[in-house]
């Protein structure tokens, strides 16, 4: 199934924009204007005229230019008849924001639509969804207000998310945290593409390196474990399932008419697809930013470098609780990190480089361990409290990081200043959390799933 049209349309036209700014249709074309998209655009309504400047079209019929992908957000009973003029303009690709079909109890439209959908041969996203977003091309379809819903910067992660809701709220929690995106799909009821569909594309796009995925039911599950099996291989896949407990099934159906399926048969597929299972929301972008950097270990083996020796015993607890090893120095690494520190601190791993530490104290023993064939991973434990820690800091990190030898997780708990300093490194490629669990929790996801892919 082709779907790049949905990321990569040269002509896109929007029916339903209203001349009222609070309306959906006018809400997406007007995102689609200021994300200074690059193809050409056309405002559908047959009752107005202009629209922020564009001239409109009374339906896609009168438009004499192909038309790649049509955006619908007119109300469910003018559904049909928008998807009758779509197809006879020959538009193969439409993105469907309008709800009121399976969600609501009403299967006899949503049985119409897809008939109409078969006849034309047209792929839609939705319908009952927000939209698809695209950082690199800038389509933008979603529809809600870009000074309401911030849109992350480029990057490796995608996600796929059944809820509307779920997304928006985590693409808006993206740009502050300052992780990079690379296609965001919300996909509601996945009435002729489902989440199998998006998997497998994502799997052959170069801008994707992580794929996440928020569902509530799988359409069709053979498929679904087929394909992950294959997209896996090459590219991490993170799922979160919703819906596990009873009641929370139950409100699946009403949400997207997904039917959710027990707990213990996703767990028994997600297995035998190699995907990662997060248990919340912040544990999927916890383990999708370290992912992300592409750069996975080669073993279970933990360097933690810390300035706070109650971090570090933390620290320590969380490598073993996860399945982790905490990696022993070799004796290289333990005397050059040794003529750098005062003669009472002692060289072991965790590496405690004590509350005088200084940058250059740090920028030795990041380069000491990184060239340790015992180490595989580094938990670099930044306290910026310490008087002694220069912003220079933040340089190191990201040049040792730039050299991909190993993969760096950077743990900094802190306020204003500290949140600065993290934005930075973020921003550059260095994943960084606010607790010791959360990278280590991280750190294993990159060695596990490293694991399984070399044993298979």
């Amino acid at each position: 199934m082709k779907l790049d049209t949905f990321f990569n349309p040269k002509s896109v036209a929007v029916l339903g924009v209203s001349r009222n700014p609070n309306k959906v249709g006018h809400v997406i074309f007007r995102n689609i204007v200021d994300a200074k998209w690059k193809g050409m655009l056309y405002p559908v309504n047959p009752n107005a005229e202009i629209v922020l400047n564009f001239s409109c079209f009374k339906s896609v019929l009168e438009i004499r230019q192909p038309v790649d992908l049509a955006v619908i957000a007119v109300p469910a009973n003018f559904v049909l008849k928008a998807v009758d003029e779509c197809g006879r303009k020959g538009i193969k690709h439409v993105v469907m924001i309008t709800s009121g079909f399976q969600e609501v109890g009403n299967l006899a439209l949503q049985n119409k639509l897809l008939a109409l959908l078969k006849k034309y041969n047209i792929a839609v996203v939705g319908p009952n969804c927000l939209g698809v977003f695209d950082a690199y091309s800038k389509i933008d379809t979603l529809f809600l207000p870009r000074y309401r819903l911030s849109r992350p910067h480029p990057g490796g992660i995608s996600f796929v998310c059944q809820s509307g809701a779920v997304g928006s709220a985590i693409l808006d929690l993206a740009t502050t945290e300052h992780y990079g995106f690379s296609k965001f799909i919300s996909y509601g009821n996945a009435l002729n593409v489902d989440e199998a569909d998006y998997i497998e594309y994502l799997g052959k796009d170069p801008a994707t390196r992580v794929i996440c995925l928020y569902v509530e039911g799988v359409k069709d599950g053979p498929k679904f474990l087929r394909v992950c099996k294959e997209v896996s291989r090459a590219k991490p896949i993170i799922a979160l399932k919703a819906g596990v407990s009873a009641a929370g099934a139950k409100a699946t159906m009403s949400h997207t008419g997904a039917l959710a399926g027990a707990a213990e048969i996703y767990d028994g597929v997600f297995k035998q697809a190699n995907i990662i299972r997060a248990h919340s929301l912040e544990e999927m972008f916890n383990y999708a930013r370290a992912l992300e950097k592409g750069i996975l270990p080669k073993g279970p083996n933990v360097a933690v470098i810390t300035n706070g020796g109650g971090y570090g015993i933390l620290s320590t607890d969380a490598v073993i609780m996860n399945g982790l090893q905490m990696a022993a120095f070799s004796p290289d690494a333990e005397k050059a990190i040794a003529a750098v520190l005062p003669p009472i601190v002692k060289v072991h791993n965790p590496l405690d480089l004590a509350g005088d530490a200084t940058t250059e104290r740090y920028r030795v023993a990041l380069e000491a361990v990184l060239a340790d064939k015992n180490v595989d991973m580094l938990l670099v434990i930044v306290l910026y409290q310490t008087p002694l820690i220069t912003t220079d800091i933040v340089d190191i990190i990201i040049e040792l990081n730039d050299l991909k030898k190993k993969p760096i997780c950077v743990v900094s708990t802190g306020g204003e200043f500290t949140e600065v300093l993290k934005k930075s490194l973020e921003q550059n490629g260095v994943p960084c959390y606010t607790f010791p669990e959360q990278a280590v929790g991280a750190l294993r996801q990159l060695y596990t799933y490293n694991a399984k892919n070399h044993r298979r």
